[in-house]
């Protein structure tokens, strides 16, 4: 049983096999949606669109739209399948720009677009995801929606080029880190909280702590994701491993790694950042393992997690805020599953 399941809550919490159960018709809609926007693209582009529009991602930010706005089991609300389509295009537009950046051969098994297709057209092919994403934003009938879709565009795009400029810089500070991640991955899973609650006509109250518990665990899945980065098997995570010291990208693990290794490994672990020599990538997981960095890095996430249910837990009678309690143990049964995959090295 997991630390989540021993947690005592007021409520009780549904079994993960049900949470997927209950999400079927509406990620089906969703689907069904996006294969349908292949056709409002250029005839020349569509089979790229295509390649990009794969169905076999984990959904998260959907689920959480779904979630938020929940109207029922059998319920599929076009309103929140079409806010689905908008957040997993932007969503899609980013994988696809950030694979350019590190420089990544594998995205869910299979060969990214930028490897596939070659990095300028992956680039282009980004801008027009992100371009057909704000037309999709543009449909419904109130302007927040539109509003909220760009700001939140504006911030991503905002935590990549921070990331961007600051490849290569082995002396990033933590403060500097969260302000990045915040910007870059939790501001859509914020903005998918709290848009698919607003369309769910929700109080004020619940808009704010849904979106806030999409925050924190936006911000929990980003560290978790720095950490498979260095932990697991590339079969499993679905994604070229080691990419983040290949490229210069100081991540938790490793700033913490950093700041708690002699001065002469110090040095080291800073010029492969800053690729002044290859990154050893077995040398430093023996030392992310010997430092006990691996654990102090779980529990931020663990950690995460629980401020994220803090935001919500007012609302636990309830049975939206009861599924997004839910998804939030997803998240953390990946966790502990990447800790047992680590006891096993």
């Amino acid at each position: 049983m997991s630390q989540a399941s021993q947690t005592p809550t007021p409520i009780e919490i549904k079994l993960l096999p049900e949470l997927f159960q209950l999400l079927q018709p509406h990620l089906k809609a969703l689907d069904t949606f996006l294969v349908a926007q292949i056709d409002s693209f250029e005839a020349e582009i569509r089979g790229y669109v295509e390649y990009c529009m794969d169905t076999s991602g984990k959904r998260i930010r959907p689920a959480l739209i779904f979630f938020s706005g929940w109207q029922g089991d059998t319920a599929v609300d076009e309103k929140l399948v079409k806010l689905a389509a908008v957040i997993e295009t932007i969503h899609l537009a980013t994988l696809v720009h950030d694979d350019i950046m590190d420089e990544a051969d594998i995205r869910r098994n299979r060969p990214t677009v930028a490897k596939a297709y070659g990095s300028t057209t992956a680039v282009l092919l980004g801008d027009a995801l992100f371009s057909h994403a704000v037309y999709l934003a543009t449909q419904f009938p109130t302007s927040e929606v539109s509003e909220k879709v760009a700001i939140a565009m504006r911030n991503v795009c905002t935590g990549e080029i921070l990331q961007t400029m600051q490849r290569g810089d082995p002396n990033i500070d933590l403060p500097t880190y969260y302000r990045v991640i915040d910007l870059k991955t939790a501001e859509l899973f914020r903005i998918a909280c709290f848009l698919g609650a607003r369309l769910a006509n929700r109080s004020d109250a619940y808009v704010e702590a849904a979106g806030s518990f999409g925050r924190h665990l936006g911000i929990a899945y980003q560290i978790y994701d720095d950490l498979t980065d260095l932990i697991g098997t590339e079969d499993k995570i679905g994604k070229t491993l080691g990419t983040d010291i290949a490229t210069g990208k100081a991540t938790l693990p490793l700033i913490l790694m950093r700041d708690r290794l002699s001065e002469n490994d110090a040095n080291r672990l800073r010029d492969a950042l800053a690729g002044k020599e290859n990154a050893n990538i077995s040398y430093w997981l023996e030392q992310l393992d010997q430092l006990g960095i691996f654990e102090e890095v779980r529990q931020a996430v663990f950690n995460e997690i629980r401020c994220a249910r803090e935001q919500i837990e007012a609302f636990l009678p309830r049975e939206d805020a009861k599924l997004l309690h839910t998804i939030s143990e997803l998240l953390w049964n990946q966790v502990e599953t990447l800790g047992s995959v680590q006891s096993t090295r």
